[in-house]
């Protein structure tokens, strides 16, 4: 028997709850929402809205709201997340505040990189928190940068068979973030923002993160290109000797 915390939040149990009954019973309207928890219709669009921003609940074209990546099965990563949560905070920090913009440490997982760590830029117009997110390795800057790094036959195998993603046409893109060292997601997964990734390795070698730099499309810049690749590279060196400190 479980008893009520005495100092109860109750916007936290609310949307815990909305959580809960999305995975458990499916789609549903934001009045549906209202009514299961007995609150407002404008409490549970505010609820609704948060879930979505953390990817716990989606939208569909019908306007009703369904689980989001987090309340489906996921992938599960070989990464060791907390100690690169650990090192990678401090190189986020430093790099948002060479480049203004901001920065994250995402890692593998299937298909997809899962971001473990944001430091969000300063600036009024930025690229929010992406923490708990999950994107399409072949699309996000991190993603590419990591497959990258992998063996051919790894990648092969990751997308053989997958329709939705042309793999020789991937292939050649990762032929080229090899010879360059980085690479670019330019409004693949969200329209109006553009990042840059670099591949974190472990001490075998390995690719087991990456980190990006995140800037809305509007600043960005091919002349500053060589200054953020530089920013990035320095925290990248870093995590990698610390992660070999490590181990």
């Amino acid at each position: 028997m479980r008893n009520k915390p005495p100092y109860a939040l109750s916007s936290v149990d609310h949307a815990l709850q909305l959580a809960a009954l999305l995975q458990q019973e499916g789609p549903m309207r934001v009045t549906d929402a209202a009514e299961r928890l007995g609150v407002a219709v404008s409490t549970a669009h505010r609820l609704l809205a948060m879930l979505v921003y953390r990817d716990f609940a989606e939208q569909g074209p019908d306007r009703r709201y369904r689980p989001g990546k987090v309340l489906r099965p996921a992938e599960t990563t070989g990464a060791p997340v907390a100690l690169l949560r650990e090192l990678g905070l401090p190189e986020l920090r430093t790099l948002v505040e060479r480049t203004g913009e901001s920065a994250n440490l995402v890692v593998p997982a299937g298909t997809e990189v899962r971001f473990i760590a944001t430091v969000e830029s300063r600036q009024i117009l930025r690229v929010g928190d992406r923490v708990g997110r999950s994107l399409p390795a072949h699309q996000a800057s991190g993603g590419k940068a990591i497959l990258a790094a992998l063996p051919a036959t790894d990648v092969t195998a990751l997308y053989d068979g997958d329709a939705t993603v042309d793999l020789p046409r991937l292939r050649r893109e990762l032929a080229l973030v090899r010879r360059r060292g980085f690479a670019v997601n330019d409004q693949l997964t969200e329209t109006g923002l553009t990042a840059i990734g670099m591949a974190v390795r472990g001490p075998a070698g390995t690719p087991l993160a990456a980190v990006s730099l995140a800037l809305p499309t509007a600043r960005f810049d091919r002349d500053e290109l060589p200054g953020w690749v530089s920013a990035i590279s320095a925290a990248v060196t870093r995590i990698q000797l610390a992660l070999a400190q490590r181990s």
